[in-house]
């Protein structure tokens, strides 16, 4: 008999445990297609590093440092590059929602190495991006484009809340990867801002630009596309795609 309760109560331990293994990513988990256009970075073309979170600490062995809008992820095994028309689609496990609760309306986040040019001292001076064109699907068939919005653009990603901006070593107070940068914000309003006035701005958010599906009539996707720019000589490149997480 004792052996037997041990066997019913093991059962339940054993699914919840299954159940836990197939959980949703909030990061994109599939690379669909890749294609490097012209132009694109050399040794940057694995496109599955834009699968997963997005890279707080850059640099090893090489120049170490905490990514910060001033500093942002730039190693081969982080980053892909797209160049001269090339393009990216990745997919989530799951429907990323048009979600009522979502901070500032934004349902979805690009994180590219985009980073602010520094006036001095880590003051924001100007924004260095290059741009990429995001669109949207729920099948991978129909796409729809965020018009005005650029994959490798606003906001430059900020891995710790506790760090400077050229800071060698990592932080103790992880930026949330879930959480967008108020979209409202303005490039003019940043500049001029010190790097813990900026923090402040961004408001526990990890930076990356964001994405209203339901400015964009839809109510859910699973698939994102990223599309280099038909301008030559520039080429963005793209580090995560992250689902974001909806207020309690």
């Amino acid at each position: 008999m004792r052996t037997t309760r041990m066997i019913v109560c093991a059962i339940p331990l054993t699914c919840c445990l299954a159940l836990a293994a197939r959980a949703d990513s909030p990061f994109a988990i599939e690379v669909v297609s890749y294609a490097p256009g012209s132009g694109a970075a050399a040794g940057f073309t694995s496109p599955q590093v834009a699968l997963g979170s997005p890279e707080r600490f850059t640099g090893e062995f090489i120049i170490p440092g905490a990514v910060t809008p001033f500093q942002p992820a730039f190693r081969p095994n982080e980053i892909v590059s797209f160049g001269t028309g090339g393009s990216l689609v990745v997919r989530f496990d799951h429907d990323v929602l048009d979600h009522p609760r979502n901070p500032h309306g934004v349902d979805l986040i690009v994180f590219g190495n985009a980073f602010f040019s520094d006036a001095g001292g880590g003051v924001v001076a100007g924004l260095a991006s290059e741009g990429g064109t995001i669109s949207v699907s729920a099948d991978g068939v129909q796409w729809v484009r965020a018009a005005g919005l650029e994959a490798d653009g606003l906001f430059p990603t900020l891995g710790y809340l506790d760090v400077g901006p050229y800071a060698t070593a990592p932080g103790s107070v992880e930026s949330n990867f879930l959480r967008p940068v108020d979209p409202s914000l303005t490039m003019s309003e940043l500049v001029g801002l010190d790097h813990a006035a900026l923090v402040k701005r961004y408001d526990g958010s990890g930076g990356g630009t964001g994405i209203d599906l339901g400015a964009l009539g839809l109510s859910f996707v699973r698939f994102v596309k990223i599309d280099g720019p038909s301008l030559a000589g520039v080429s963005p490149e793209i580090d995560a795609f992250a689902d974001v997480d909806p207020l309690p």
